[in-house]
């Protein structure tokens, strides 16, 4: 490890979104504390300088301006921000200051839609990439050469590194840590913030069915919210439609309309969610398992998290389960 400290750019401007910064402040500031050291030096950056008023109206002072800030750093991350915001800052010349940096940085990145700034200079153009779910239809269509992963916390494809939507980026920076300082800095970082626990890159921003719920029409948002409450193995299309006083037929067609899946695919989705949150709490055999989240077998838990996240329940709950996080518990500990 340097026995300088890493330099850190966060670059905001008017409307960003004050988590996008803050929350690495935050992180960054708490591995010096734990790590009783000057591990990292945090600047906060932008175009002009000055004060950043962010899209909360909060208000960040005596930004650095990025014309100003050294040369020589060792990661420069870009904020989010509401879209009048976002869309003057793309347009403007910190697309450009950015990607003159590539060369004298060692990790550049975003959080959340930070990464259309990053995307307008072209530095993601053929690169795996992420941003906030809500965005990712404007990302394709902004610049399709971007290799997209809509559903990722965060991707890294170095030298560029970019997270989902806002709190994301905190698991981003906690990667960052570990990756500088060692898993058990990160870790006791990670726990001095509460946070419940370190997101790997590769799980989901959101759950598939939540989202279904949210794009539902009130008609069906009660019947949705009770399925995802209980998604028990006995529930059938045409007891659900009679639920709602509607034929199977047309129930069946005015879910799909307004949720864009069909019954059978959010009956999955829902018990899909379910067994994910038991593989995470719980250390129940999968025949049990299976049974409580709705699949009925464990043959039919196995289809469906190989067919929606090319995982099996075993490979899930050995990365998110609450095991592996006690076997940190156990075995990485940090003196404070």
């Amino acid at each position: 490890m340097s026995a300088d400290p890493r330099v850190i750019l966060l670059i905001g401007y008017a409307g960003a979104q004050s988590l996008d910064l803050i929350g690495p402040l935050e992180v960054f500031s708490m591995a010096n504390r734990i790590g009783r050291r000057r591990v990292y030096e945090t600047i906060l950056a932008s175009v002009d300088g000055g004060d950043i008023v962010c899209n909360s109206g909060v208000r960040l002072a005596d930004a650095m301006k990025l014309g100003d800030a050294p040369q020589s750093i060792d990661t420069l991350l870009v904020a989010g921000g509401d879209d009048a915001a976002l869309s003057h800052a793309v347009a403007s010349v910190l697309p450009s200051m950015v990607s003159a940096r590539v060369s004298s940085t060692r990790r550049i990145g975003s959080v959340c839609t930070g990464a259309f700034v990053l995307a307008a200079a072209g530095l993601l153009d053929g690169r795996r990439a992420t941003t906030h779910w809500d965005s990712c239809a404007e990302m394709r269509e902004f610049r399709p050469s971007v290799a997209l992963e809509p559903d990722a916390i965060y991707v890294a494809d170095p030298p560029f590194y970019t997270s989902a939507g806002v709190t994301a980026g905190i698991d981003l920076c906690l990667s960052f840590v570990e990756a500088d300082c060692g898993h058990a800095l990160a870790l006791a970082v990670a726990r001095n913030l509460v946070l419940f626990m370190r997101r790997p890159g590769g799980q989901s921003q959101f759950s598939p069915a939540l989202s279904v719920h949210l794009e539902a029409a009130p008609r069906l948002s009660k019947l949705i919210a009770e399925i995802r409450a209980d998604p028990h193995a006995g529930l059938r299309i045409p007891d659900l439609a009679e639920a709602v006083a509607m034929s199977t037929r047309t129930f069946s067609r005015l879910f799909k309309r307004e949720t864009g899946v069909t019954p059978a695919e959010f009956l999955d989705l829902a018990r899909l969610d379910r067994a994910k949150a038991l593989l995470e709490a719980s250390d129940w055999p999968l025949a049990r398992l299976a049974e409580r989240s709705g699949f009925g077998n464990v043959s039919g838990l196995h289809r469906s998290f190989q067919k929606r996240l090319g995982v099996t329940p075993g490979d899930y709950r050995e990365r998110f389960g609450r095991a592996a996080f006690a076997a940190e518990d156990r075995t990485e500990g940090v003196s404070r």
